[in-house]
């Protein structure tokens, strides 16, 4: 009797044990599968001198060399830091701002939150056709309310800007309900004690609704950092990289370098170190968000 029920509770415990592992076996598998391979694929890649279809000889760091003396990865560096500069901010402020309006809304609070979000649901070839309509030099909605015929996006010095509006259009309704859920979880108690106090509306902002809602804040700034960092899609649909190059981000450069020039070893060079670069900057803004949370 005691042998039964001494492996009774040994099965149980090894069942328990086990239990979570069998859960998440599918989402390792997935992960092992589409994540660590090709990393560790495009890793080993990195020190060739592949093509897309053949495979050469080890060529240890030469390309790692030529990247950092290649002016037209530090072109499309400084263009894909000049995107996010045009819309982290923007998009992280708007997305706050929109989302107070919003909650104070006493009817069709609903109805103006499904407008801003519609957009972000839309695929980016549709949000991309969308833009080239609205911004089209001859009949685009922009040019006929301000009686021009600019080519937005054939501008150096204006394509980037646009392609940063459309964006910020397309997305900025996922940054207004993550702002809208935190807001509602705010004690309301709070705000009618301030009032009562006899609180402003900026100090109730700063230390309650702001306090608050650092967090978020901190996050959505993190997602759009990362997002905007990642940005290919808009620009290569909607410039195409031009006018010369102005629009070109590392994305762009790895992708024309790995399927139209055909060299997949410096264009799996190209995404290390952009890797490498993207984690360095999420390093030092965690680093930069503790410091503020301390001196807060």
């Amino acid at each position: 009797m005691d042998n039964k029920d001494t492996a009774r509770t040994t099965a149980g415990r090894f069942g328990a044990l086990m239990t979570p592992w069998l859960m998440l076996a599918p989402f390792l598998l997935a992960f092992l599968l589409f994540f660590v391979i090709p990393a560790l694929q495009t890793l080993q890649l990195s020190f060739t001198d592949s093509g897309l279809t053949e495979t050469h000889g080890y060529v240890g760091f030469a390309n790692y060399v030529e990247l950092l003396q290649d002016p037209s990865f530090w072109d499309s560096l400084l263009q894909t830091a000049y995107f996010a500069l045009l819309t982290v901010i923007p998009l992280t402020a708007l997305g706050l701002v929109m989302a107070m309006l919003i909650c104070r809304l006493t009817r069709f609070a609903g109805l103006v939150q499904a407008i801003f979000f519609i957009p972000n649901i839309l695929p980016i070839a549709v949000m991309a056709m969308i833009g080239g309509w609205m911004l089209h030099p001859t009949f685009g909605v922009v040019n006929l309310v301000a009686g021009t015929e600019i080519a937005w996006f054939n501008d150096p010095d204006f394509a980037m800007p646009m392609v940063a509006i459309a964006t910020i259009w397309w997305t900025v309704g996922f940054n207004v309900l993550l702002f809208m859920a935190a807001l509602k979880n705010i004690p309301q108690d709070l705000y009618e004690a301030a009032r009562l106090d006899g609180a402003s509306e900026w100090g109730i902002f700063r230390y309650i609704t702001w306090r608050q809602l650092r967090p978020v804040t901190v996050m959505v700034f993190g997602l759009q950092l990362v997002a905007s960092l990642k940005i290919f899609g808009q620009t290569y649909l909607l410039t195409g990289g031009g006018p010369f190059d102005s629009t070109k981000v590392v994305l762009h450069y790895m992708y024309e370098t790995g399927f139209v020039n055909q060299n997949a070893g410096y264009a799996s060079a190209i995404a290390v170190v952009f890797v490498l670069i993207v984690l360095l900057i999420l390093v030092l803004q965690s680093l930069a968000n503790r410091f503020i949370n301390r001196r807060g």
